[in-house]
């Protein structure tokens, strides 16, 4: 697979797309998912054929499992005692748990060295405070991840919105390395209105508020939901989840968490 490297003149979410287009396992993180559900085909078991079954009653068990495998048309609150599921694939990204505020103005800034970045991030709940690195496209055309031996690092895709702008700021993190629990080890706990802080190098803070969480399988992805443009200033915070293979050293799954900005000073 050739690598493929967001053009220099478009919008940062034309450029984060090409990329993140792809499929695949991101190391210790992943950035992508899809279902595996999916309805059983009718069986013919010699009763009667499959014409007359169609029409016959349903019984108790098959009302009963009628919506087991239908997903949900929204990304859920998620919570306590909650099983994390995807949402349907074209479902929207979630609602904003709070009146959203409006973004940061851009810099007007032209030298890269200049504009701002994030330099740390911080979840109260789940007690992280961890510093923030960039991250880019890998050689293969994979989102980066912070590297292993710093587990308790995170990443901003660097073609993504820095947080508080304009759309989806996109930050993520190892959920466990080879020596244990990384920085996102308890990101699945999150649950709608709770609160992540970034803070950037410019001085600003910026609170976002959690408004949905959802896990999804890697063989699909989201895509649109998850790093499609937004009005307002929006945050996504993502990890590996699932079935751990020791095989690939990768997660079957991904945690999704969208956060969208409710208060900023600085």
């Amino acid at each position: 697979m050739t690598e493929q490297k967001p053009p220099e003149e478009t919008t940062p979410m034309q450029r984060a797309l090409p990329g993140l287009l792809i499929a695949g396992s991101l190391g210790g993180v992943g950035l992508v998912m899809v279902s595996l559900l999916s309805l059983a085909p009718p069986v013919d078991d010699g009763s009667g054929s499959l014409a007359a079954a169609a029409h016959a009653e349903p019984t108790k068990v098959e009302v009963a499992n009628a919506g087991a495998f239908v997903l949900p048309a929204t990304v859920g609150p998620g919570g306590k005692g909650k099983v994390l599921t995807p949402a349907r694939p074209d479902a929207p990204p979630p609602l904003a748990a709070l009146p959203v505020v409006p973004p940061i103005p851009a810099p007007k800034t032209t030298s890269a060295k200049a504009k701002p970045k994030p330099t740390r991030i911080k979840i109260p709940k789940i007690k992280v405070n961890a510093p923030i690195g960039a991250v880019t496209m890998t050689s293969k055309g994979k989102l980066g991840t912070p590297s292993p031996s710093k587990p308790n690092q995170t990443g901003w895709y660097r073609y993504s919105p820095l947080p508080g702008g304009v759309g989806p700021a996109i930050i993520n993190g190892h959920v466990s390395t080879r020596k244990g629990p990384a920085v996102f080890d308890r990101l699945r706990e999150l649950a709608k209105g709770d609160q992540i802080y970034v803070y950037r190098s410019d001085g600003k803070v910026t609170r976002f508020t959690v408004s949905g969480i959802e896990q999804t399988s890697k063989t699909t992805f989201p895509t649109n939901r998850v790093y499609g443009n937004t009005a307002n200033s929006e945050l996504r915070v993502i990890t590996c989840g699932g079935v751990y293979n020791k095989t690939t050293h990768s997660y079957t799954d991904n945690i999704v968490v969208y956060a969208t900005l409710s208060k900023k000073k600085g």
